[in-house]
């Protein structure tokens, strides 16, 4: 059995057998946390990682557990009371700076995860057609707002050059849907959804092609990283492999997610669109499947700097390793 610190993770580090009395193996258990449900379909790569055994291959039981955030995440980790958990690529700019030692030990595609969705019927075909216009986002400590002021940033435009309200996930599509906002800082699946409840026209306008946005990442902290590198190489690579299971086709990942997740059976279309839509935004354009562009996360890191969203930048190297990734 491996350390654990807090309570939360003790409680469940204890192994569970499998197989028959005459043979069987130890799966040690261990917590994982995730920044939202893991019922959302953005945790994909996840739930198929469990699904379909890799974890388990790896020798883990994967418990997922849900934090506050990404940011809580990344702090519940940096004190021990996970070994690893998940959040975005830019994670570790925002809490190393603060002093939580945690790293990205994977990003999960070279595309971006936010996607501005808007109503061509409003008037939006492009970046600089959001002036003026109400764009809802999920708050004003998300990524994906970060990510909005960095595309209105690239076409010379500022927060207060246009209408935008911190609405929470249950509304930010709805809004959009029903006309009571212009566009949405979204995420892949969530464009579908307003592409198909808007009848009168979207446009999408993902972040990374303004913005050195980034994708989901997963992160570990510097003790873990240093005490238990084992473990944090086989929770990566069962979880990136969930991704390529996505990436590599959909069809047959849609059928393994829908038998891991009921609530999807009898919406498999629907499904396979979302995760085409992920393989399309955000799982595309790395050289390794995981690796982190140590050049795109400087310039990000800059961004944030410059607009006083941290107040001093970390050494670039200190934000993130490649060296769990299969390479």
């Amino acid at each position: 059995m491996r350390r654990c610190s807090g309570i939360l993770a003790c409680a469940l580090a204890i192994p569970v057998l499998l197989g028959s009395a005459g043979g069987a193996a130890a799966l040690e258990k261990i917590i994982y946390l995730l920044p939202a449900p893991v019922e959302l379909t953005a945790f994909g790569p996840w739930v198929l990682a469990k699904e379909l055994g890799y974890y388990a291959k790896a020798g883990y039981d994967v418990q997922f557990q849900v934090a506050r955030g990404g940011v809580d995440v990344a702090k519940q980790v940096g004190v021990g009371n996970a070994p690893i958990g998940g959040a975005l690529g830019d994670t570790s700019i925002i809490v190393r700076a603060n002093g939580v030692p945690v790293r990205a030990v994977a990003l999960m595609g070279g595309g971006s995860f936010t996607v501005v969705v808007g109503r061509t019927d409003r008037g939006i075909h492009k970046v600089a057609d959001l002036k003026g216009k109400t764009i809802g986002v999920l708050s004003y400590q998300d990524t994906t707002f970060y990510a909005l002021l960095g595309m209105l940033a690239s076409v010379g435009l500022t927060k207060n050059d246009a209408d935008i309200q911190a609405v929470g996930p249950a509304a930010i599509t709805s809004l959009v849907i029903a006309g009571k906002a212009d566009a949405c800082a979204c995420v892949p699946d969530w464009e579908i959804m307003v592409e198909d409840g808007v009848k009168d026209g979207t446009v999408a306008m993902p972040a990374n092609q303004y913005f050195p946005a980034m994708s989901q990442a997963i992160v570990a902290s510097d003790n873990e990283i240093a005490q238990q590198p084992n473990l944090i190489r086989a929770v990566v690579q069962a979880t990136v492999a969930g991704m390529k299971a996505i990436m590599d086709d959909p069809a047959a990942a849609t059928k393994a997610y829908a038998k891991a997740m009921p609530s999807w059976q009898g919406k498999e279309a629907l499904l396979q669109r979302i995760f085409e839509n992920f393989v399309k935004r955000s799982y595309v354009g790395q050289r390794v499947p995981g690796e982190m562009d140590e050049a795109r996360l400087a310039k990000l890191q800059e961004f944030y700097v410059k607009e006083k969203l941290i107040e001093h930048a970390t050494p670039v190297a200190d934000l993130y390793t490649n060296q769990f990734i299969a390479k």
